[in-house]
């Protein structure tokens, strides 16, 4: 009994460590992951501002003297060009979720609410949405970052919408215990288009699209983005649909963080 009690601790003790040298091994992958992002698209941007303002040099200075066949292909070039840069911007944000992050501070999401609301009112006049939403609560969180979460969120309802039907967002908010730890539970709602409850977990990987490029204007990183800022602050991102019956994104985060990570002077 003693022999296999002793062997059975000796088992745990090797499986615990084996677990930390994952561990261990996963964080610095990502680490490096994170700093490949951040160094290839920064030593990018360079190069690629060159082509775009030789592009529209070339373009201002010499279209006229260019056939038919030439000024298709420079403005090919020209949109290559500008669709690149988008994809480096939204690289680099994705990076920077964790690699030039801001302290925590006291941050009221109905006021980040409505400066979203404000930026995206000439998309929500043009699509003729409605927006519900519920008051907010003040939590613990990079002001920021909690704007870019709910700007992507709204702003994804707002673009994939139903044929003939005006947009209706809802933003619901709920207070909630989990594990002892007070919570805040956010629900964006849309009637959109909606998706296969089997493409969850697809949408919130980096680079991932459900529909083609031309359908949709877009890189495939904002949801990663969204997710990465949600487990950056301890909470959880996650999407509920059906096709042509819209989407439900729910994100969870604690109302107080580590008293460590907060800035009261922010």
């Amino acid at each position: 009994m003693e022999c296999d009690l002793k062997l059975e601790s000796e088992e745990r003790r090797i499986t615990s460590q084996k677990l930390s040298v994952l561990t261990e091994r996963l964080e610095i992958s990502n680490r490096e992951l994170l700093d490949f992002a951040y160094v290839a698209s920064h030593d990018l941007q360079e190069p690629l501002r060159k082509i775009q303002a030789f592009g529209d040099r070339l373009k201002s200075t010499c279209n006229d003297g260019l056939n038919e066949k030439g000024q298709d292909y420079l403005e090919r070039m020209l949109n290559a060009a500008g669709r690149a840069q988008v994809l480096i911007n939204d690289l680099l944000s994705f990076s920077r979720v964790t690699t030039q992050a801001k302290p925590f501070a006291p941050v009221n999401l109905s006021e980040i609410l409505d400066g979203v609301l404000s930026d995206l009112e000439i998309r929500i006049e043009q699509t003729g949405a409605a927006v519900e939403i519920d008051r907010l609560p003040v939590i613990d969180a990079d002001a920021m970052q909690m704007r870019q979460i709910l700007q992507n969120l709204i702003g994804n309802a707002l673009k994939f919408r139903q044929e003939g039907l005006a947009p209706l967002v809802q933003v619901r908010s709920r207070m909630l215990t989990n594990h002892g730890e007070e919570c805040c539970e956010i629900h964006v709602i849309d009637n959109g288009i909606g998706f296969e409850q089997k493409y969850t977990d697809r949408i919130f990987q980096i680079f991932q699209r459900l529909h083609g490029r031309g359908t949709y204007e877009g890189t495939g990183i904002g949801l990663a983005i969204c997710r990465k800022i949600a487990e950056r602050h301890g909470g959880s991102l996650v999407a509920e649909s059906k096709p042509n019956q819209g989407a439900t994104f729910i994100f969870t985060t604690p109302i107080h963080q580590a008293k460590g990570n907060i800035n009261y002077d922010h």
